[in-house]
This record gives structure tokens, sequence and C-alpha cells, in this order.
């Protein structure tokens, strides 16, 4: 049966953060299975819009598995670059049960912190990419929701926590924890320096302007107004070759799974 494998992302109109970040894990799940002619999708129609505008044909989830479907794939592996299971996730998973009876099999893979394998293996690797330093703390910050996904950053920080690394320091854009809640915990440090990287898969617009841009209200501005001297990080997590390999355990768990959505 002709197999296919789909990887979805949010998307971003910030061309390089795109290649360097989302490019970069698509291109490495298509080398570990080369066997699976490898297919993309965006979920933003606002970044897809963007994209037409330069050329860039970017389908969404449904039409792009219409469109395999039409081509006769009959064996397809779908997956979702997103960080947390939240409410986008959801509406990926409610999608892909109406497609579901237009394949002889359709598998999801779990988001990259879907489940403790997740949260303890990225602790771990923002543990080796922020080797400790004196007098310095690493805020980290992700998009965060409302949905019950969110309970992942608490997690991780506590992950962090139980490696000994409580100078890392989880925060959201949209979720918990809040700017508030970092800045009192670094209040209990004793540091001066912080390191600001975003925990998102793209240092796309959140990282150029929640997280680093001029608004007072940006993370950064926050943070020096609190007498922190912050040096900005503009690197998603998908440029990182540990997190694509990440990836590539989530589809290849997918691939030999016998769970069918």
């Amino acid at each position: 049966m002709k197999e296919a494998l789909l990887t979805v992302s949010f998307g971003t109109a910030v061309e390089q953060a795109r290649q360097a970040d989302i490019c970069a894990v698509e291109r490495s799940v298509a080398r570990a299975l080369p066997h699976l002619p490898a297919y993309q999708a965006y979920t933003s129609p606002t970044i897809r819009r963007i994209l037409a505008r330069r050329g860039i044909d970017m389908p969404g989830f449904v039409p792009a598995l219409e469109q395999l479907a039409q081509e006769g794939a009959e064996r397809v592996y779908v997956l979702p670059t997103h960080v947390l299971p939240g409410y986008e996730y959801d509406d990926l998973l409610e999608a892909a049960g109406q497609m579901r009876p237009r394949f002889a099999l359709l598998r999801m893979a779990l988001p990259l912190l879907g489940d403790t394998w997740g949260v303890r293996t990225l602790a771990q690797i923002l543990c080796d990419r922020f080797p400790r330093r004196e007098g310095q703390a690493v805020v980290l910050l992700g998009h965060g929701t409302e949905h019950p996904g969110n309970l992942v950053y608490p997690a991780l920080q506590g992950v962090l926590d139980w490696l000994g690394r409580a100078d890392i320091l989880i925060g959201t854009v949209e979720g918990w924890p809040q700017a508030e809640d970092v800045l009192e915990q670094l209040r209990r440090q004793d540091c001066r320096r912080v390191l600001l990287a975003p925990l998102m898969l793209v240092a796309g617009t959140h990282a150029a302007e929640d997280m680093a841009g001029p608004e007072p209200e940006s993370w950064k501005n926050r943070l020096e107004a609190g007498g922190y001297e912050v040096t900005p990080v503009f690197e998603g997590l998908g440029r990182l070759p540990q997190v694509q390999e990440m990836y590539v355990h989530r589809l290849k768990t997918l691939v030999e799974a016998d769970h069918v959505l």
C-alpha cells in the first residue's frame, strides 16, 4: 500500500526562522525514514496567505490529507511539530478523526511534550544547551495557553529542578507561569544576568516582539526594569539536532505503533 508522511506545523512568516526551525525538522524526519514520501502542511491560515504572496504554496491540514487521498495514499503518518497538547493539537485530532475513513491507516504522533518521556528528554537537552554560569539565570519563554496542556510548563520546570537546575526558569506569553512569577523566582537567586531564549519550535514573531521587542511589556524590558542585564537568544528549538531527534523518535514510534487513530 502507498504510504506517506505528513508533517504539520502552525507555521511562521519569518522566513529565516521557518528555514532554520520548521524546515530543519522536516528534513530531519524525512532523512530518518526515506521510504516515506514526505509532505508538509501549516495550520495557520494567516501564515499560509503570507507565504502564498511570496510564491510558497502551503496547504492546510485537511486539504493536505484530501490531496493525499486523491493521490492514492492508503497509509498516512501525521507528525505534528507542536510543542504541547493544546487547542491546536485537539483540532488536528478532530480533523484526522473525520478524515480517517478515507485511508486504510491514519496515525497521529504525540506533540513534542505529549508525555513524560518528552518532558524529561527536553529538560536534559535544555540543561546541556545552557550550561550553568555563576551569576546568570536562564529564562525560557513558551507560548502558553488556557488549555490544560499548559501543565507541561510547570512539569518541565519540575524536572529541571530535579536535575539541579533551578537557575533555568520557564515562563509563558499567554499561560502560566507569567512574568511576575518568573521575576519573583529570580529575586530568590544570586544573579544579575539573564539569558532570555524562546521555548518554542520557532524563533519567530513571539521571540521578536513578546520576548525581546521594544514595547515596555516585552519580557526583555520587564527583566531589565527589574535590574537584570538581559541577553536575548533568537534560536528556536527546531534547529537543535537533539530536538530534531526527538521528532524522529516520535515518528518511528508512530510507524511502529499498533494503535490506530
